[in-house]
């Protein structure tokens, strides 16, 4: 629970932090397009490793508050390893905070690839995807049908507004200061 490797490791997720998603997507992307044959699977990693430091910054901040809890040095005393400590103990707890991040980030990565596949830098057709849509509405049909632009705009921010509802109702049924009023 801290330590050098953890200082190390915190300092690589605030240098990767530093930098937009957008600009580390655009990194993995020109960094593992040579390598990655397939679009899709480029496009999946390009918008997973951005969200890394973040994931890690949300899951060792409730862990550390964890830690201080009281069972917890319970479990210490009786002579639990550290691995079962985190296992049995802190591991169910970093679980609420970490799956109502997910469905924040879920509507990010939704815009990520989106913007991805504007840029004509995500997945390419025949594969449907929302930002290839955006671009071929608006570059083709920016004149004489501006409304095909409109559609997959649309659906792209109800996609993220039903993510975002989502998990606002995930923190309110499992955040327990919630539950009691």
């Amino acid at each position: 629970f801290g330590g050098l490797f953890d200082l190390i490791l915190q300092r690589v997720m605030d240098v990767l932090m530093a930098f937009p998603l957008i600009i580390l997507a655009l990194a993995m992307i020109s960094i593992l397009g040579p390598i990655v044959d397939n679009d899709i699977l480029l496009v999946i990693i390009a918008i997973t490793i951005p969200f890394i430091p973040r994931c890690a910054r949300v899951v060792r901040s409730s862990a550390l508050a964890i830690r201080e809890i009281p069972y917890v040095d319970a479990a210490r005393a009786c002579g639990f390893s550290h691995a079962r400590i985190i296992l049995r103990h802190m591991t169910p707890n970093v679980m609420a905070p970490f799956l109502i991040m997910i469905t924040a980030f879920v509507g990010q990565a939704i815009l990520l690839e989106a913007s991805l596949s504007y840029l004509g830098l995500g997945v390419q057709e025949p594969v449907p995807a929302w930002g290839l849509m955006l671009q071929g509405g608006a570059e083709e049909y920016a004149e004489s049908a501006p409304w095909i632009a409109v559609f997959p705009g649309l659906a792209i921010t109800l996609a993220v507004f039903g993510f975002n509802l989502f998990g606002d109702a995930l923190r309110d049924t499992l955040d327990p200061k919630l539950r009691s009023q």
